[in-house]
């Protein structure tokens, strides 16, 4: 027999095949100008750990359509690469060194630099081992981390050609401040939580004296330390209560000042009191008010959310909370308390330092968003109309509607932050603040000097939000600003995969960046998918203890020696209790190793389009029974092939000598199985089509399952155990010739057992070629489609299957080979009379002539009928024992009968019991009598 081990096992075929594939550059891309592309952007992990379940999902996808695409012939490149993740990855490094002891500050901004590099090497290596163990055909020649030249060359190119374009400006303007990290933070890095808090209600009395015996305005806060930046109040200009107040001033207590009141619509008329305190340097709402009224904006935070100057001295250089209690005693001492009620409010928090951020008025470089560029239009309006012609078209399409409200509220982009790590901003400073932005520090220079400024230059500190250099991937990754055969070929990209999380912060930046510095959409589809939860659908947290790793699920890990293994490398060790709960909740005995392909597989199947996934380690199992289904269908094709010529095997050249004295004769078997696979190769094709992977997991694992193995194997065994040497050539041509094909249909979603397989199997259906990878995707044949065999084969299945049922009533051992008594139209049983007696387990085939004897035959049988057939399954019985057992069954049941009736004429039963509860009860009853009416049928069969 060819060589292939007894089981299944994945790890060997997984590194032998990782390996491989890079040896002969199988994922390399083609460059030939005459076929179609088709490109994929691999979203850049950041480089602050490892891999979780969502990035393994998502490779999974993208890994599916990338292969599919390189067995049609496409040009077909996977771009993968890795992102700084500024923050993110400048606070793992920072919570590194504190847990020595040491404070970056300490080591200087070009020590701690360096630290975070060598980080970014310890990581990276983690996460493009784990892209591999998923078995992700990336083209690693491609691979980029978006600090490196050529992505730093991109970035300060966009940089300086906007700011020439006054596209990119600097000015002062309110953002996300988090003053731990004393930085700009994105609004993608800011959560709303709910705290509990109050809400104070404080009187501003007027600054002329009471007014019409009203003593002055009363407002609600719950930030009452802001108070102290307040530039007014406002009220709704149509609010007849204080039509008279607007235009006066009041007294901003404790702080020496006078305010204006004003009128404006942004005012809730029925919220609260109806008058509101405009703080417009602390509050994104009252900033646009301020603007509107001319209203001072007043910063009264430090950068590390202290009193500054511009507060009351009293208050200065307290922490902000300290200030708020102060205040708050103050004021009630002050008579301007009025009540404190307690209140839940959504409070912003930074995920990254989970400290409440500030809305603060700082000098930030911003992006332009609604300003028109060189060619007349803004870089928001050419992305939303992109989406409107279809040139980008999302999936599902109801995406649309969100990226379209949030591109018509779009604001100017604030891309500056206060970090160490990251790219930074290319621009320098004069000593008067002078700003000369440029490529380098040379040109910078040669810019002062053309402007007439000889003196000393400071570069800006500040770096540039991650999502500015990750905006620019669809075009920087292929060689931009040059113009290279990549370019050519792979812009735009095919399909972006990604989360609906970041619509916002990458999709839409990309399709403005791409669009206006290449004239080009970056990509066709945006296929967005939901989140992966636990099989509770929780989100995976290690608060929650159902994190789980993904090559943990492919490679099994024993709990023992969890916590160990969990302590070193790049998990913190305050994270090893967590993952060990994880683990001993699901498997209390260890992580089984279910394999890169269950697992692929797995994820196919769950990826139903804008859904999330609950994640059930259950079907990773089930799916691992299908590897090992999988890889036994094949030890069986193999066996029944092994040792035979090309010629036995019916691989010979047919031409017009099929038919049953020729070469090879096809049975209805034969053809039913031809014809299901290429009803089955539509279906997966149309689901790649459709981006619905679930649709073409389903159709491989249906086809594989329950008609390959089920049925069809089953089948040919007969036809060549029994058969004439024309039906043995044809059933073992169509076994090998089946498999092949079902081996590069599946092997865009399970590559390595596919592979493993392929490579033996291959050769016996006369196919050559150095991997399945590159080998031709089956493409159906719809003249191969035979629907007189599909109806025959249904016809036999439900023959077989009546039998089996049959066999259950009898209940007899499923070992035992019963006589089977037929009569009437039984050309079915005669044409398939071998692989009938083989699936249905049946000793012998009786035909009847005459319909009364077979019934006198049959007295004591279940019967069955098919069209004009009738058959029965005949089995000796003692009808006296029998019909004791058949009797005190029947008593058995009638008691269960007579309590379900009890329960349910039982008024109060029904009344109170839960309707889940009556319904259950009612359903027993009905299986009960359904059982007492067979039992009672078959004592009536039973000969007295």
């Amino acid at each position: 027999m060819t060589e292939l081990a007894k089981s299944f096992e994945p790890h060997n075929i997984e590194a032998r095949w990782t390996q491989r594939w890079e040896e002969l550059g199988v994922f390399a891309p083609t460059l030939d100008a005459t076929r179609p592309s088709f490109c994929v952007q691999l979203p850049p992990p950041n480089v602050t750990g490892t891999l979780h379940m969502g990035h393994a999902f998502n490779q999974t996808v993208m890994d599916t359509l990338i292969r599919y695409h390189r067995m049609l012939g496409d040009n077909t490149l996977w771009i993968p690469g890795m992102d700084h993740a500024g923050i993110a990855t400048q606070i793992v490094v920072e919570r590194q060194l504190q847990a020595q002891g040491i404070d970056r500050h300490d080591l200087g901004r070009d020590t701690f630099v360096q630290k975070v590099w060598e980080w970014k090497q310890q990581s990276g290596d983690t996460i493009a081992n784990q892209t591999r163990r998923m078995g992700s055909s990336v083209s690693w020649s491609h691979a980029y981390f978006t600090m490196d030249d050529k992505m730093s060359k991109a970035v300060v190119e966009t940089f300086v050609q906007l700011y020439e374009q006054g596209l990119i400006y600097r000015g002062k303007r309110l953002v996300n401040w988090d003053p731990v990290l004393k930085s700009a933070v994105s609004d993608l890095e800011v959560e709303s939580q709910e705290h509990d808090g109050f809400m104070w209600h404080i009187l501003y009395p007027f600054s002329d004296g009471p007014i019409d015996g009203v003593r002055g305005m009363h407002i609600a806060t719950t930030r009452p330390e802001t108070m102290m930046a307040d530039g007014a109040l406002a009220v709704h200009p149509e609010d007849e209560r204080y039509a008279k107040f607007i235009g006066k001033y009041v007294d901003l207590p404790l702080c020496d000042r006078k305010i204006p009141i004003i009128a404006d619509g942004f005012v809730e008329r029925e919220f609260g009191s109806g008058c509101v305190k405009i703080t417009g340097a602390h509050d994104f709402n009252d900033y646009a008010c301020a603007l509107r009224h001319d209203i001072p904006l007043i910063t009264i935070f430090t950068e590390d959310a202290h009193i500054n100057e511009n507060g009351p001295k009293r208050y200065q250089g307290l922490d902000r909370y300290a200030a708020r209690k102060a205040l708050l005693k103050d004021l009630e001492a002050g008579g301007f308390l009025e009540k404190a009620v307690p209140h839940k409010n959504m409070v912003p928090v930074c995920a990254r330092t989970g400290q409440i951020v500030e809305p603060m008025l700082t000098d930030q470089w911003f992006v332009a968003t609604t300003k028109p560029g060189p060619d007349g239009k803004s870089m928001a309006q050419k992305a939303i109309d992109v989406v409107a012609s279809g040139e980008v078209k999302f999936v599902p399409e109801n995406w649309v509607n969100t990226y379209n409200q949030w591109m018509g509220n779009i604001q100017d982009w604030c891309i500056s932050r206060q970090l160490w790590w990251g790219h930074q901003i290319p621009a320098w400073y004069g000593e008067n603040g002078e700003i000369f932005v440029a490529r380098s520090e040379a040109e910078a220079r040669d810019k002062a000097s053309a402007a007439g400024y000889n003196r000393s230059l400071t570069r800006d500190p500040d770096v540039l939000d991650t999502w500015y250099s990750s905006a620019l991937v669809p075009f920087s990754t292929l060689g931009w600003p040059a113009q290279t055969k990549e370019m050519d070929l792979f812009l735009p990209s095919s399909v972006l995969v990604t989360g609906f999380d970041i619509i916002f912060f990458w999709v839409a930046r990309m399709i403005m960046m791409t669009t206006h510095f290449t004239g080009r959409v970056p990509f066709r589809h945006v296929y967005i998918h939901g989140l992966v939860l636990d099989a509770h659908g929780k989100k995976m947290s290690k608060s929650e203890g159902n994190v789980l790793d993904p090559v943990d699920l492919i490679d099994g890990i024993e709990l023992a020696p969890l916590l160990d293994k969990r302590t070193t490398g790049l998990r913190k060790p305050e994270t090893a209790p967590a993952v060990r709960k994880a683990t001993e909740k699901e498997f209390p005995a260890g992580i089984p190793a279910y394999g890169a392909d269950a697992l692929r597989f797995t994820f196919a199947s769950m990826a139903t389009l804008g859904r999330n996934i609950n994640f059930d380690t259950k079907r990773c199992e089930g799916y691992r029974n299908f590897c090992n289904k999988l890889w036994n269908a094949t030890r069986f094709v193999l066996m029944q092939v092994d040792g035979l010529s090309d010629f036995d095997r019916g691989m010979g050249q047919c031409n017009d000598t099929c038919g049953p004295d020729g070469y090879m004769h096809f049975s209805a078997a034969d053809r039913w199985i031809a014809s299901l696979l290429q009803r089955t190769e539509q279906q997966v094709t149309q689901g790649f089509a459709d981006y619905r992977l679930d649709f073409a997991a389903h159709a491989i694992y249906q086809f594989v399952w329950d008609e390959f193995c089920d049925w069809y194997l089953e089948i040919a065994k007969t036809q060549i155990a029994n058969g004439t040497p024309q039906q043995q050539r044809a059933a073992r041509r169509t076994l090998v010739r089946t498999l092949e094909t079902v081996l590069r249909l599946a092997h865009p979603i399970m590559p390595f057992i596919t592979e493993e397989l392929w490579q033996t199997v291959a050769p016996l259906a006369g196919r050559t070629g150095s991997s399945i990878a590159v080998a031709p995707y089956p493409a159906a044949q719809p003249e191969k489609i035979d629907p007189a065999a599909e109806a025959e084969i249904a016809a036999f299945k439900q023959l077989v299957e009546a039998c089996r049922n049959l066999r259950g009533e009898l209940g007899v051992s499923p070992a035992q080979r019963l006589p089977l008594l037929a009569c009437g139209d039984v050309a079915l049983i005669e044409r398939h009379r071998s692989a009938l007696q083989a699936l249905a387990k049946i000793a012998e085939i009786k035909i009847f002539a005459d319909p009364a004897q077979w019934k006198a035959a049959t007295q004591s049988s279940p019967t069955g009928a098919l069209g004009a057939m009738q058959f029965a399954l005949f089995v000796e019985v003692d009808a006296a024992a029998e019909r004791a057992r058949l009797g005190k069954e029947a008593q058995r049941l009638q008691g269960e009968i007579a309590k379900a009736q009890g329960k349910l004429g039982n008024a109060s039963f029904v009344d109170r019991a839960p309707a889940a509860v009556v319904a259950q009860e009612q359903q027993r009853l009905r299986d009960f009598e359904a059982l007492l009416a067979k039992v009672q049928e078959q004592i009536a069969r039973l000969p007295t």
